[in-house]
C-alpha cells in the first residue's frame, strides 16, 4: 500500500493507494513543530479509525511546502513504517520538462499539480490551486511545465482585510447573498469571492491568450469549491488532484 502524503501550509493532505487506487484519505491542520513520533502516532490512529494496520503501507511518497516538516515526515516513515520515503524535490523524475529558470524554486506542489492535470487532461493546460496563495500553472501542448503566477489566498486577503480595518468583521468564505450586500458581512463576502472569481477569470483568459484557447483548467484546494462557482473559465475541480499526482510520481520513480 502507498501512502502519499501533501504538506501544505495551512493542511496536510494524504491518503493511501492499493494497486493505483485511492483508497482513503484524510486531512489534518499542519502543525509546524510536529516531531516524527507526533506524525507516527496521528498516521497510525487515523488509519486505524479505519481498521487499517500501518504495517499495510509498505511504500510512502511526501510533497512538503514547509521546509522543517519534510524531513519529520522522513523521519517517522524509516521509525515507524521501515522504508525510505520518496521526497519531491531535485532529482525525482516527473516526467515533464520543467522550463523554470530555477527549478529549485518551484513549490513540489505546483508541480505535482500539473503532473496530475496534464495526465488527466492533456495539453495546454492550467491547474488553478486554490491554497494559501492562489497558483496558477500553466502546461504547455508538449506537457512541459511552462512556470507560474502566485496571488495571496482568500484567507489571506480577509485576514489583512481585518488586521488592517479594525471596524470590519471576520466572514466566512461561503456565497455570498447577493451582487449588492445589504450589511457589512455580506458586501465583504461579495467582495471576496466575486473578487478572486474576476481576478481567476482574467488571469485564465490572458494565460488561454499566450496558450491557445483550447487550453483546459481545472482547480484544486480548500476553498476551490468556494469560488469555481462564480468563474467562468474553470472547467472541473478535483479535490485529490495533489494525490493523484503524487502516485504518478511514485510510479516513474519506481521503474
Amino acid at each position: 500500500m502507498l501512502l502519499a502524503v501533501d504538506v501544505g501550509n495551512t493542511q496536510t493532505h494524504f491518503g493511501t493507494f492499493r494497486e493505483g487506487r485511492l483508497t482513503e484519505h484524510w486531512r489534518f491542520a499542519t502543525v509546524r513543530q510536529s516531531t516524527s513520533d507526533q506524525l507516527g502516532a496521528a498516521l497510525r490512529n487515523l488509519l486505524e479509525l479505519r481498521q487499517v494496520s500501518i504495517q499495510e503501507i509498505d511504500a510512502s511518497i511526501v510533497s512538503s511546502t514547509v521546509p522543517v516538516l519534510g524531513p519529520e515526515w522522513a523521519a517517522m516513515a524509516e521509525r515507524y513504517l521501515g522504508h525510505t520515503t520518496l521526497t519531491v524535490g531535485p532529482g525525482v523524475k516527473t516526467g515533464m520538462p520543467i522550463r523554470y529558470d530555477n527549478p529549485r524554486e518551484i513549490g513540489p506542489d505546483r508541480l505535482v499539480n500539473a503532473v496530475a492535470a496534464h495526465e488527466r487532461l492533456g495539453g495546454p493546460c492550467v491547474v488553478v490551486d486554490f491554497g494559501t496563495a492562489i497558483t496558477y500553472d500553466p502546461v504547455s501542448a508538449e506537457g512541459e511545465y511552462l512556470g507560474g503566477i502566485i496571488s495571496p489566498g482568500v484567507e489571506i486577503s480577509l485576514e489583512a482585510l481585518t488586521e488592517r480595518a479594525a471596524a470590519l468583521p471576520k466572514v466566512d468564505v461561503t456565497a455570498p447573498r447577493a451582487l449588492i450586500g445589504k450589511t457589512t458581512i455580506d458586501a465583504i463576502r461579495s467582495g471576496i469571492v466575486y473578487g478572486t472569481a474576476g481576478q481567476v477569470d482574467a488571469i485564465v483568459n490572458r494565460l488561454r491568450g499566450e496558450l491557445g484557447s483550447e487550453t483546459k483548467t481545472i482547480a484544486t484546494g480548500g476553498l476551490a469549491h468556494a469560488i469555481v462557482p462564480y468563474t467562468d473559465t474553470i472547467e472541473a475541480v478535483d479535490d485529490l488532484l495533489t494525490l493523484t499526482g503524487l502516485r504518478l510520481i511514485y510510479e516513474r520513480n519506481r521503474i
